[in-house]
């Protein structure tokens, strides 16, 4: 993902997240899963995803397959799986790009953002 912060297309995919119907009131921020259904590494990395997303009430989780949902992704181009997009309330992306598909990554990079 070779896209700055301040890209429109990962602005609007944190708006529709924060502002969508799975999310709660006073939502702290997003953290969104760039994927595919294809993608044995991302069928793997879903059961971490959604633990984070158990421990983390506060946040919303997104799991976004780049194929299905290729209108919500707009013209981002996503070169390795899993790829996170994670912002703020204020709406804000305070990251985006690929993790090693481990579950541990996503506390760990909650908590170096401050989320």
């Amino acid at each position: 993902m070779s896209h700055s912060l301040t890209d429109p297309d990962l602005l609007a995919l944190l708006s529709d997240t924060l502002n969508g119907a799975a999310a709660p009131a006073g939502a702290a921020g997003a953290v969104i899963c760039l994927c595919a259904q294809w993608c044995g590494t991302c069928r793997e990395f879903a059961t971490g995803f959604q633990q984070a997303a158990q421990a983390h009430p506060g946040l919303v989780f997104r799991w976004v397959d780049v194929e299905d949902e290729a209108a919500a992704v707009g013209d981002l181009d996503v070169e390795t799986f899993p790829t996170l997009v994670i912002g703020a309330a204020d709406g804000g992306v305070r990251f985006a790009g690929p993790v090693l598909p481990q579950a541990a990554q996503i506390p760990r990079l909650l908590k170096s953002l401050g989320l």
